[in-house]
């Protein structure tokens, strides 16, 4: 992969550590995650769950997922062929695209993207035919979509909430993929990994929910983004059975068989329901309360109704592109965002940063200080 170099997540990261800024870049929580879980998964370890588990992954835990799915969604899932827990999110995705993608095909990606895609189609040989959301709602042209299908298209990513906008599919939208998919053989890669971190009221809208969809998708889930415990790399898939059976033929030369006790500790905090059913209204408060802090400045904020970020316009700042300006905040400020650019491909720049709210009240508090000290009409 000659063109690709180290992400922009690593770099700002690294740029943070060198300049003692606040990260409000890379999505991860810097509070405290539930005490119970470790306790469980400490048990587990001491009780001696430190060996391989099946390839597929704890059968106890799947079954729990399956529970889970047909409450939340109202669709029966088997625990045995349809879940597959894997080591994160992105691994699941790349494993999915793995297991239907040959040379010369063509996937559907929307703009601004999560970085992985792009990369995981390319290096399967396939092509990544790339729409760019409209600005500023971030809202999928269903049109240009349609315009874009042709006999070689396999897939289509859909990723709802979404990285790094925030915004999420609404009624309209899953109507215009089931249209589009209809009596095609074209398989949808949902990205769901912010499933319960959606905010107002609005339902999250998983493929989970709609037979028709169901056949046709790979849904990929986080345990870090759900647990607050991004570090431990779990999540899993889950895809119609005939499906399924290719995706494990991938995994299991790679990775085979994920974290024991951990997988061990996750299936019996599932019981507590409310864990993860009220996460959605404790991190809208962070969200609100980042907001609120915000309107001190004369950052112009963007809808954010899901995930750990929100995007900021800074047009009364400066006429820098969003890179320059994120890196000039860094440097000037102490504060680490991700220009909106980085997540296109060719690099398009609408001057916006994103801002992750996934953190304690004393670090927004402490980022939007320094971010007062941020002169308006700045020279560049």
């Amino acid at each position: 992969m000659p063109e690709v170099g180290t992400t922009i997540f690593t770099v700002m990261s690294q740029l943070a550590q060198q300049y003692n800024a606040v990260n409000l870049g890379q999505g991860f929580p810097d509070y405290e995650m539930s005490g119970e879980l470790i306790e469980l998964v400490n048990k587990a370890m001491v009780d001696g769950m430190n060996q391989y588990v099946h390839m597929a992954g704890l059968l106890t835990l799947r079954e729990k997922l399956a529970e889970k799915i047909f409450n939340l969604y109202g669709n029966k899932v088997h625990a045995g062929t349809d879940i597959t827990i894997t080591p994160g999110g992105t691994y699941a995705i790349f494993t999915a695209l793995t297991a239907i993608l040959q040379k010369g095909d063509e996937v559907i990606v929307f703009e601004p993207a999560y970085d992985s895609y792009i990369p995981n189609i390319e290096i399967n040989g396939a092509v990544p035919v790339l729409i760019q959301l409209e600005f500023p709602n971030y809202s999928i042209p269903w049109n240009e979509v349609r315009s874009k299908i042709t006999n070689r298209t396999r897939a289509i990513i859909i990723n709802s909430p979404h990285n790094p906008t925030g915004s999420v599919l609404r009624e309209e939208d899953v109507e215009q993929l089931r249209n589009t998919v209809e009596g095609t053989n074209i398989f949808v890669i949902s990205d769901e990994v912010y499933e319960h971190l959606i905010f107002d009221d609005l339902p999250h809208l998983s493929m989970l929910r709609y037979a028709d969809l169901m056949e046709r998708s790979f849904v990929c889930f986080s345990f870090g983004k759900t647990y607050d415990c991004t570090g431990w790399k779990l999540g899993y898939c889950v895809a119609a059975p005939q499906w399924m059976v290719e995706f494990r033929k991938v995994h299991q030369f790679n990775c085979f068989s994920c974290n024991s006790p951990a997988q061990v500790g996750i299936a019996a905090y599932l019981n507590n329901k409310e864990a993860y059913l009220n996460l959605g209204k404790k991190v809208q408060q962070k969200r609100d309360f980042f907001a609120g802090l915000m309107e001190q400045t004369a950052f112009t904020a963007l809808p954010s109704h899901g995930s750990y970020f929100q995007c900021y316009g800074y047009s009364a700042y400066s006429k820098l592109g969003d890179r320059e300006f994120a890196l000039k905040l860094l440097k000037t400020c102490g504060v680490v965002t991700i220009p909106v650019s980085a997540f296109y491909k060719n690099g398009k720049d609408d001057k916006v940063i994103r801002f992750c709210f996934a953190k304690k009240e004393e670090t927004l508090q402490m980022a939007v200080h320094k971010l007062l000290d941020l002169d308006v009409g700045m020279v560049d």
